[in-house]
């Protein structure tokens, strides 16, 4: 049985029930799960494998609940440089329709290269399009390789715009088929066990790219086989002009209609629920993955976080699309959730200065949401804090570097206040997919030429 013992770290984040961060502290791992934690005294002398971490701090795997991973190919495209959510699909949606097996591959593994680069070590990946016969079979393998955990959304688009939807017919598909490999997908490669690698989520795309039928019985065949389900929700003021017309509800209305909330239950984005509606998620136990870094470049509004927050709702962080965040850091979507619940507080009224409990978003707070916060949307209780039992899932970053230049009076709020930068260490089940800085499992160099040609294949002769 293969041991590690990670010792002597300068600062260990525990995100545990007590929130402890531990000078000088220590980590014992065997077969990928954490057997002991906390001061370097109390853990064992030997170990298969030992570690220094002297001068770094060491914190949860980060979790992102939510992200397109082939939109790595598109980003930046000028088309779609200024436009508003439609306008934006609208652009990319004829680029995404040439892609292959080979494009969601090495996508994934752009994708998940930047993740683990910035301390992610799960994955929720939301693929709501297969042109060309891809499947999500390709994401799953890559991810694989890569050695990072991921929860693999499929999802899908049956409502084209012949039937009133907004994508063209081109990229969506018969909710036959749809249902069919949805089920195929969950009993080759779901597993809900404790230490899982994979787990199958149902994730039918938006209320305005799939009809309400797909909806039902998709929801009816995750709860038949006990896995999550994921989709967009009041992510702009256009999507609740559309179900109001259409359906003659709000969005998170339309859902209710269709035995779309619960535990099981996460929306992305939630950027347009109201105060009587966010009481809903409460009771209901509905997640939400933030999206900031995406909502503020396509300019969609402020979800209301504090407000969640103060309500109990689940709340993670999700890096979005790489085409309307462009980047796949999740630390620099930590910062930018902290930042931006700052924004909506100013724009409130709310004052730093006020005495009590905080208007503002802190750094604990921010670390919490893309740590426990995640795994609490994604319904796993085994990842988001370190702790005695849970898998040896965790990122370590030296301190001494110029980005943290006097703010090692405290660790924690200096990696998510200062400028984020990349991650020297990034655990997984006790394996090591970054080591001093870099990938274990990737010929970056190699990688990134094969991706950028990938790229200029799809744009070319547009």
């Amino acid at each position: 049985m293969a041991t590690l013992l990670i010792k002597n770290i300068h600062t260990l984040v525990t995100m545990d029930e007590t929130r402890r961060e531990i000078d000088n502290g220590g980590i014992f791992i065997k077969d990928g799960f954490i057997q002991q934690i906390g001061k370097m005294e109390e853990m064992p002398s030997q170990a298969d494998e030992v570690l220094e971490m002297q001068d770094h701090i060491v914190f949860p795997g980060l979790i992102n609940t939510h992200h397109h991973f082939y939109q790595t190919l598109t980003r930046a495209v000028p088309a779609a440089q200024d436009a508003n959510l439609f306008n934006w699909l609208k652009t990319l949606y004829p680029i995404w329709a040439r892609m292959t097996s080979w494009e969601i591959y090495i996508s994934t593994k752009t994708a998940l290269a930047e993740l683990a680069l910035s301390g992610c070590t799960t994955a929720s990946d939301h693929l709501y399009l297969f042109p060309n016969d891809s499947s999500l079979d390709d994401e799953i393998q890559a991810a694989k390789e890569m050695g990072m955990r991921i929860h693999a959304s499929r999802g899908s688009m049956s409502l084209g715009e012949s039937q009133g939807g907004l994508p063209p017919d081109s990229v969506v598909d018969s909710e036959d088929f749809i249902l069919k490999d949805s089920q195929r997908l969950i009993e080759k490669y779901h597993n809900s066990s404790n230490g899982s690698m994979v787990q199958i989520v149902l994730a039918p795309c938006s209320p305005f790219s799939v009809t309400g039928d797909l909806m039902r019985e998709s929801a009816r065949l995750a709860r038949q086989y006990g896995v999550h389900l994921h989709t967009h929700l009041a992510e702009t003021q256009d999507e609740e002009q559309f179900t109001m017309q259409k359906y003659g509800l709000r969005p998170l209305g339309y859902m209710q209609s269709l035995e779309w909330v619960g535990q099981d239950v996460w929306f992305a984005h939630s950027v347009y629920i109201n105060e009587e509606e966010q009481h809903i998620y409460a009771e209901t136990g509905c997640g939400v993955a933030h999206c900031p870094t995406s909502n503020m470049r396509l300019a969609s509004g402020i979800a209301p976080i504090r407000e969640y927050m103060q309500l109990g709702v689940k709340v993670g962080l999700g890096v979005d699309g790489s085409a309307s965040n462009d980047a796949s850091h999740m630390l620099e979507e930590v910062r930018q959730a902290m930042l931006l619940a700052r924004v909506r507080a100013g724009l409130e009224g709310a004052s730093l200065s006020d005495s009590g409990a905080s208007p503002i978003m802190t750094a604990r707070q921010a670390l919490e949401l893309a740590t426990l916060g995640g795994a609490s949307v994604l319904g796993r209780n085994d990842i988001g804090s370190l702790e005695v039992g849970k898998c040896a899932d965790f990122a370590a970053i030296n301190l001494n570097n110029l980005s943290y230049a006097g703010a090692l009076h405290d660790p924690l709020a200096a990696v998510v206040f200062c400028h984020p930068r990349n991650v020297d260490y990034t655990f997984v089940h006790g394996e090591p997919i970054v080591k001093h800085g870099k990938l274990t499992r990737l010929d970056l160099d190699a990688h990134i030429r094969e991706h950028n040609q990938a790229a200029i294949n799809l744009l070319k002769d547009l």
